[in-house]
């Protein structure tokens, strides 16, 4: 899978350090990822949360944080569209994010 922006993944670990060797994680998972539908993510990862819209919430770090991407399955495409605490979860719209 391609992945959209990596840029938001750093930009994240650089204001919260001890997030960034999940986050690296994930990203190197999810390159090497072919997922042609939301089972093939609940395969790897079962705590994620599937959402209308090809968008998927997934826990990051022990779920201390969350990573919201929407994806484009016959791009290949993952498209980076929010990571954040809980808090800051919890104050965004997913739908429109």
């Amino acid at each position: 899978m391609r992945i959209i922006s990596k840029s938001r993944l750093r930009a994240f670990w650089e204001r919260h350090a001890d997030a960034k060797d999940s986050l690296l994680s994930w990203y190197r998972e999810v390159v090497t990822a072919d997922w042609d539908t939301p089972v093939d993510i609940q395969g790897r990862y079962p705590n994620a949360s599937i959402l209308g819209g090809n968008r998927v919430v997934f826990n990051i770090k022990g779920n201390a944080y969350r990573l919201l991407v929407k994806i484009n399955y016959p791009g290949r495409i993952v498209y980076v569209r929010f990571v954040g605490t809980h808090a800051e979860y919890d104050r965004v719209n997913v739908r429109e994010v």
